[in-house]
């Protein structure tokens, strides 16, 4: 945005003035009134296209007719699947010409959602990405109408129709039938948050392939994602050791169990098998090196700009992606 001498950036009443209209004209203007005659909006355009103006982006966007924006609204950035998501869609949007805008929202209270949402839209965003696990997230966005293309990466009965995903419960069945192909039939699977779309999905696919098997479960723990939590889940585990195998979630619980083995004087996989979801960067590195579940995180990425902005060629792929098992040492023949 342009300075005058002083240092002071152009308003609304400067706007107003080099127009040769009222500050109320302008504001008519921005807010795309129907009463503005079509002479006296372009001339209000041109002189904000000329100063540079824009209180928002909004404005700005109406100067340029679009924002080249996408928003993203997300309640969990610090999670490894939400900020790769955000990581992938702001390389794909970039590709494409796009800025991303992300508001960071508390999926516990309402009216941050309402908030978070008001202001991507104040910023004239052209497409919206909601990165949000929990479903009481969607439930407050439907009760309010978003009014511009959207794209949810989790797969919801709330808003199937705008949901793009990665097949959260093949990945868990792959796991889950990695390690009976292996031979166990004590497993125990280690859930995320109760409230998470991804870790019911998880949960599903582990106990829909251990029923399609005929291998009775256990319950499964409900855990909260974290190393310390894994640990002190097979800490406890351990005591009783009546299993031969776990599926983790994701692979930082994972990385808490195998301390935990390793503190019982125990080897993995010799003695207990693991396996966990996500394929973090660091999973290749546990020792031993973790078997996991890979999702594709760059093609999730293209394929929602792809959505929101239109395929550039050819048709717009499927919406759901299967995930990959990666096979490394931590899983291993039941003795």
């Amino acid at each position: 945005m342009s300075e005058d001498a002083a240092g002071r950036r152009p308003s609304i009443r400067d706007v107003a003035r080099l127009a040769g209209v009222s500050h109320q004209t302008v504001s008519r203007v921005l807010n795309n009134h129907p009463s503005i005659r079509p002479e006296t909006k372009e001339r209000v355009l041109a002189v904000m296209a000329e100063l540079d103006y824009s209180p928002n982006r909004a404005a700005r966007a109406l100067v340029t007719s679009r924002s080249h924006t996408i928003g993203v609204l997300t309640s969990s950035a610090t999670q490894y699947g939400p900020a790769s998501s955000i990581a992938a869609i702001e390389s794909a949007a970039r590709e494409r010409g796009y800025w991303v805008s992300t508001a960071n929202v508390d999926a516990r209270d309402p009216s941050s959602i309402q908030a978070g949402l008001a202001h991507l839209v104040a910023q004239a965003v052209e497409g919206l990405v909601v990165i949000a696990p929990q479903v009481r997230v969607f439930r407050a966005l439907a009760a309010q109408p978003i009014g511009i293309p959207y794209v949810t990466l989790q797969s919801t009965e709330v808003d199937p129709g705008h949901a793009l995903s990665v097949d959260q419960i093949a990945g868990a069945r792959l796991a889950t039938r990695h390690l009976i192909e292996l031979g166990h039939r004590s497993i125990y699977h280690i859930a995320g948050p109760q409230d998470w779309i991804e870790a019911e999905a998880r949960m599903r696919g582990f106990l829909e392939e251990m029923s399609d098997s005929d291998i009775p479960t256990t319950a499964p723990v409900l855990g909260d994602w974290t190393a310390e939590f894994g640990y002190y889940a097979g800490r406890e585990l351990l005591r009783v050791r009546d299993f031969t195998a776990i599926f983790s979630s994701n692979d930082q619980m994972a990385l808490g169990l195998l301390h935990a083995i390793r503190d019982e004087g125990l080897d993995c996989p010799r003695d207990i098998s693991i396996i966990g979801f996500d394929d973090i960067p660091e999973a290749a590195h546990f020792w031993p090196p973790l078997s996991t579940v890979r999702q594709d995180f760059a093609e999730l990425g293209r394929r929602c700009v792809d959505l929101l902005l239109g395929q550039g060629s050819g048709e717009v792929d499927p919406a759901v992606l299967v995930p990959e098992l990666v096979v490394r040492s931590s899983t291993g023949p039941r003795r």
